[in-house]
This record gives C-alpha cells, structure tokens and sequence, in this order.
C-alpha cells in the first residue's frame, strides 16, 4: 500500500472509524482503549455508516465465529450470543454520535459497546438509545443530542462515512495510522493490529503486552 508523508507529524496516531454494530469494531476499539501498548498514541474515533461503507463497497458481513474468537484471544467482554435484531441498524446511534465532541464520545462509545455486545442490550431500540444518553449526559441534554441527530447528525454521519471510504475503507475496523515520522497508511481488521504496531515503531511496548492479559491475542497478530 502507498505511503504519503506529512508535514507537522510528531506523535504517532491512529484514526479508527467504528458503528456500534460492529463486533470487529468494538474489538478493535476495546484493544486501543485498554492495551498499554497503545498508551503513547494519539487515538481519534470517527463515527461512521457502516451499512452505507458496506453498500459503497459491496461486501460481505464478516462470521460469528471470528467475533468469539477474537474477544477469547483478546480478552474482550462479549455476549455469548448475537444481540437482539442483529445486525440492528444503528444509523440512529450513530447519527447521534456524529454529534458529540471528541470528550463525549469516548464514554458514549464505552458505554453503548459494552451495552450491545458484553450485555446483548438492543441499544439501536429509541427509548433504549435516549435511556443511555440520559444515563450519560442528562434528560436535557439527551434530548438536544437526539435532535442535533436529525440533521446536523445526518450530515456528519455522511461526511464521516464518505472520509472513511475515500481513506479506503471498505468494512471495519479500519485504522488510519500515523507514525512518528509523519508517514500513514491504512489498516483493515483487528487481524492488521500487529502490522499497526510495527508502522507506530511499538515494538518495545509490545514485548511488554505479550505478558499480559491480552497476550494471547498479540501471538495471534503476530
């Protein structure tokens, strides 16, 4: 894959694009928010379509199998079976994510992960989405965030997706990846994530995580 430098790079980076639909997604989101290895990096999350990335792309739902076995090897909380109306559509959720600033949504992704895919909740039903947003920012400002969904959402939500696609993303996990040296390229799947270490240069760190708890799962990217 083609590399591009950049100018002003400093710190290592990864932009991961997610849909709360996702498990691949919200595995690769749980490794990055937990992992030491990580520790060092700048992470950005972009809420995304993945249904409208899927249908640009035309490809396929990845297996329940892989979901199982990525979540063993990684140690990531997950339902044992799928969630409710799966694949839900999450285009609401997401819409109204597309809203929130880089300080709220990290929780709000916390949250409606580990709600949908460690406690099968079917986070994409509208009284359940509002009872979390309540649950994370309050009755009044819950509301103001459905409603910034309508429309400011919609066209976020598209020109997220759109960045997604035209960074070359066809599924999720998708990651954006900057290093030190300013150079980026694009990695697909939590399958990719040692490829990502080694273009972050985190190879020290990752002797370190290959003692803990998720080291079964960096012997498998390896």
């Amino acid at each position: 894959m083609l590399t591009r430098v950049l100018q002003m790079a400093t710190i290592p980076k990864i932009t991961l694009f997610v849909d709360t639909v996702s498990p691949f997604a919200y595995a690769a989101y749980h490794i990055l928010r937990n992992d030491p290895i990580f520790r060092n990096v700048e992470v950005e999350y972009i809420p995304i379509f993945l249904g409208g990335l899927m249908h640009k792309c035309d490809k396929d739902k990845w297996i329940n199998l892989e979901r199982l076995r990525w979540s063993t090897l990684f140690s990531i909380p997950m339902f044992p079976g799928l969630p409710p109306d799966f694949p839900a559509p999450s285009l609401p959720i997401m819409r109204s994510l597309a809203t929130l600033s880089p300080a709220q949504l990290t929780p709000a992704l916390d949250l409606l992960f580990k709600k949908h895919w460690a406690d099968g909740v079917a986070t994409h039903k509208p009284e359940i989405l509002k009872e979390t947003l309540v649950e994370l920012f309050g009755e009044e400002e819950a509301s103001k965030v459905l409603e910034r969904a309508k429309t400011v959402g919609k066209e976020a939500l598209i020109r997220n997706t759109d960045r997604a696609f035209d960074e070359g993303a066809f599924g999720l996990p998708w990651f954006s990846v900057t290093n030190a040296k300013g150079e980026r390229e694009g990695f697909w799947g939590v399958d990719h994530l040692g490829q990502v270490v080694g273009f972050l240069g985190l190879e020290g760190e990752l002797k370190t995580a290959r003692r803990g708890e998720g080291s079964k799962g960096w012997r498998a990217v390896l």
